[in-house]
């Protein structure tokens, strides 16, 4: 089979979107299917055997952190080179458009995937008037492909209810291997804790966005003074953040990669999450593999993955006591011993295998079913 991936975001860029279609591809190229990529060029152009095709980039001014590819003829030559099989469009908002597009006009079977809250961030930008505009563009590129998938039960329900159709869950996956406690280091935690590493040390890895909601962490620094905060990760509102907490003992340590952020979870205490924008949040999974506990925020994706008193601790969105009692919890040994053994069991449970191998059928499926309106 032959697959073309056209997709909003790809490496060098490093996120939850990239992770899972890095996954994909190496099971897809190790059962020998032809993969290429459609992404913005940001420079690669191979990545396990699969071809990456490079679409002109353009910075968007209400987003100059990374560049974007916006919709683009270049994408139909591109198709008609290679001649896929499938599409899968990941992500449709801007070259994704042209993916939707021109597999349609060509006729070439088309599956998309959802994989960011777009119109939900409309509200952490106050541009609450743009969400039902959105909604409308979403749902007019998703409801053209012949399959569509999410990443959570949650956003299903989500999307079902906006109208989009025939939405499946695409399962999670993370690196059991590549993430583990074995990675601790106490040079890691003595840098992670500004050289207190007898404090609790507590961990957030992501983009430093407006929606990620990292502010709503400070007052718990203000109250504790015996927690650290390392937020590990770059983004569009990093010098915003960086502002909000002036005065914190917050460490700033810009991107991790490779055995450092492996490190950077392993030598934790506990890894925070307060976002609630999340369409599943893949990090948690890697805290999870590092034998973390996860204190994070409730929303219905988060706890899909975590369990209230077993593999970490929910607190309550925009509820400071809620959040400093659930961090007051990691005082208890046994509870913390028992909170990292059953995460990391959890963690185990959730190869890249699997969510790879029901791509791979739901690429089949597709195929199956449009041969058989066409024999019709």
């Amino acid at each position: 089979m032959k697959i073309a991936i056209v997709t909003e975001t790809f490496l060098p860029s490093t996120d939850g979107v990239v992770t899972r279609l890095k996954e994909a591809i190496k099971y897809l190229r190790n059962q020998q299917h032809e993969v290429v990529v459609i992404a913005p060029d940001l420079g690669v152009y191979e990545y396990e055997g699969a071809i990456v095709e490079g679409v002109k980039t353009t910075t968007l001014p209400f987003y100059k952190y990374r560049p974007f590819s916006l919709p683009n003829k270049v994408v139909k030559t591109l198709l008609q080179k290679h001649n896929p099989d499938i599409v899968h469009v990941v992500n449709p908002a801007l070259v994704g458009v042209s993916g939707v597009k021109y597999a349609k006009e060509l006729n070439i079977p088309l599956l998309a995937s959802y994989h960011t809250h777009v119109p939900k961030y409309l509200d952490y930008y106050k541009l609450y008037a743009f969400k039902p505009l959105l909604w409308w563009h979403f749902k007019r590129l998703h409801n053209q492909a012949d399959l569509n998938l999410c990443t959570s039960q949650a956003v299903k329900d989500e999307l079902d209810e906006e109208g989009f159709h025939n939405v499946h869950v695409w399962k999670r996956g993370v690196a059991v291997d590549r993430y583990s406690p074995d990675h601790y280091s106490q040079e890691m935690r003595n840098r992670l804790t500004g050289g207190e590493p007898h404090k609790k040390l507590l961990v957030f890895v992501g983009r430093l966005a407006a929606e990620k909601e990292i502010h709503k962490l400070k007052p718990l620094l203000e109250q504790r003074d015996d927690v650290r905060l390392a937020i590990v990760g770059d983004g569009p509102a990093r010098e915003q953040v960086e502002k909000t907490f002036e005065g914190t003992t917050a460490l700033f340590t810009g991107f991790l990669h490779g055995d450092e952020l492996n490190q950077a979870f392993a030598s934790a205490d506990a890894f925070i999450f307060p976002s609630v924008t999340e369409t599943l949040g893949l990090v948690i999974l890697e805290a999870m593999a590092s034998g973390l506990p996860v204190i994070a925020a409730k929303s219905g994706p988060t706890m899909e993955q975590v369990e209230d008193g077993r593999t970490g601790l929910l607190f309550e969105n925009e509820d400071t006591d809620s959040l400093i009692e659930a961090v007051e919890k990691l005082e208890d040994v046994e509870l913390m011993q028992q909170l990292r053994e059953n995460a990391r069991k959890e963690a185990e449970k959730f190869s890249w295998t699997k969510p790879s191998e029901q791509l791979l059928e739901y690429y089949e499926q597709v195929l199956g079913a449009v041969k058989m309106k066409q024999a019709n």
